[in-house]
């Protein structure tokens, strides 16, 4: 089960010379750099007022009540496989799909959803629907319900992203059905609780998969202005743009990060060999792993928006101010760590739920060369739209003769965030 516990297995030994790859990304970060403080001197970027209406058909047919509907039976229904499955199915993700259906088709699948179809998760919800289903039988509004704490935020959905990938990446038997079922019997309490309490509010800020989908949609081609509901075509820049900036954002974006860099070394032999012998034992060694990994990126996240503050001599709180700009990079990381776990073994996890016996995962679509290739390209990319999203807010936010010296410090953070993931993947 460590393939999928821990993404897609080792990631040393590519095919590709790391001097190139460094070069390379250093290169292109450089000269976006320099093309935008010589170019791009105004904010371009728009938010949520930008956009091009798609046709009304399509505008009709996705908020129609029998689509809405099909998406939570879709959703209720993979849900009740899963329950069924980890309850009454054998415990191994050879003959039984819960483990690979959590891990990979939900987990991994949703970055691909999110990304071509929007904030899909918040349809798909299955405590969404229970909560809506529960106050319908009540004669309840769903939407009624005393108001969310002021500096509640998103920080609810940063802890239940960590709980779930330390249930990922930490947990001594990710795979098991008591572990899954512990866990998502804890996250269906707190939800369906906390809904309960403030309304299906609770879940646009506190439901881990619905924060994590919604983040990611931001980079889709897909959106909804929020004027006049209509859904529209925009470039992901104003997408991201429109990040809204809440507490909690930079937590939730920094567990995102700094988990999936985890997942880049827990595979190394002398990490192996460091949680095996340490004498807190496996599970303590790992969990201070992962804490360190997410303190660190937010950290230096931290103390480069604190430098940029200082240069910048007006703005009063950049963490949240920039927090967007970490959203492609976190994308970047997840597509080059997850991409190959996707391709074979969600189709084999599909096969598993269809009865197949004994299936074999299909090989990966590329070469190792190319893999490698995509995986660096996909780093690289997360990080020059980075730069593109910061030097945007910058050039909006900081006076013009200190809009370029204000990103200095931000472009060191995307080095050495660079650094970091190519390191991952090639040392």
């Amino acid at each position: 089960m460590s393939v999928l516990a821990h993404g897609i297995g080792s990631q040393h030994d590519l095919p590709l010379s790391p001097f190139y790859a460094f070069a390379g990304a250093f290169a292109a970060l450089f000269v976006s750099f320099l093309a935008l403080g010589l170019l791009w001197s105004a904010s371009r970027f728009r938010g949520d007022r930008a956009g091009r209406p798609l046709p009304v058909a399509l505008q009709r047919l996705a908020d129609a009540r029998p689509t809405r509907m099909a998406a939570r039976v879709l959703g209720l229904a993979a849900a009740l496989f899963v329950l069924l499955h980890l309850l009454l199915g054998p415990n191994g993700p050879e003959h039984n799909p819960a483990a690979g259906t959590v891990y990979v088709l939900l987990w991994v699948g949703l970055v691909p959803a999110s990304l071509l179809l929007g904030p899909v998760w918040r349809l798909l919800n299955p405590l969404r629907t229970l909560h809506l289903l529960v106050c319908r039988a009540l004669g309840r509004d769903p939407a009624a319900g005393r108001p969310l704490p002021v500096h509640l935020g998103l920080w609810p959905a940063a802890a239940g992203l960590l709980s779930f990938t330390w249930l990922e990446l930490v947990a001594p038997d990710p795979a098991s059905s008591t572990a899954l079922l512990l866990f998502f019997a804890l996250h269906g309490v707190v939800h369906l609780a906390g809904a309960a309490r403030h309304s299906a509010r609770w879940f646009d800020h506190a439901d881990a998969f619905e924060v994590y989908s919604g983040l990611l949609a931001r980079l889709s081609p897909l959106g909804r202005r929020p004027a006049d509901r209509r859904l529209v075509l925009r470039s992901p820049f104003n997408g991201l743009d429109a990040v809204p900036q809440t507490p909690g954002l930079v937590a939730t974006v920094c567990v995102m990060l700094g988990s999936t860099a985890y997942d880049g070394f827990s595979d190394a032999p002398s990490w192996i060999t460091t949680v095996q012998t340490s004498p807190l034992g496996r599970t303590t060694a790992a969990t201070l792993g992962l804490l360190a990994a997410v303190a660190l990126v937010a950290t230096l996240y931290a103390l480069c928006t604190g430098a940029t503050r200082l240069i910048s001599g007006q703005l009063r709180d950049p963490l949240t101010a920039f927090a967007h700009s970490l959203v492609p990079i976190a994308l970047g990381y997840l597509v080059a760590h997850y991409f190959t776990l996707f391709v074979t073994e969600g189709p084999h996890t599909v096969m598993v739920a269809l009865g197949t016996d004994d299936p074999v995962p299909p090989e990966p679509p590329l070469t190792p060369g190319g893999i490698a290739t995509l995986q660096v390209a996909a780093i690289v990319i997360g990080h020059v739209l980075g730069v593109v999203a910061a030097h945007d807010r910058s050039v909006r936010l900081f006076p013009p003769a200190r809009a370029v010296a204000g990103q200095l410090p931000l472009l060191a953070l995307m080095i050495t965030y660079t650094i970091g993931g190519l390191t991952l993947l090639l040392a």
